[in-house]
């Protein structure tokens, strides 16, 4: 497995431990900085896979 998958797969798991969840919130109501928080739970979640 080449190491930049390795990387967001390990990213992926620490951002499951660490980061909020988002899912069961109405996107369009979240504040700039939850929008953040899931666009970059997104970006690290669609690397690692």
């Amino acid at each position: 497995m080449p190491l930049r998958k390795r990387l967001f797969r390990l990213l992926a798991a620490v951002n499951k431990a660490v980061l909020p969840k988002l899912w069961d919130k109405d996107l369009t109501r979240l504040s700039p900085l939850q929008k953040a928080v899931a666009g970059y739970r997104y970006w690290v979640t669609r690397n690692a896979l």
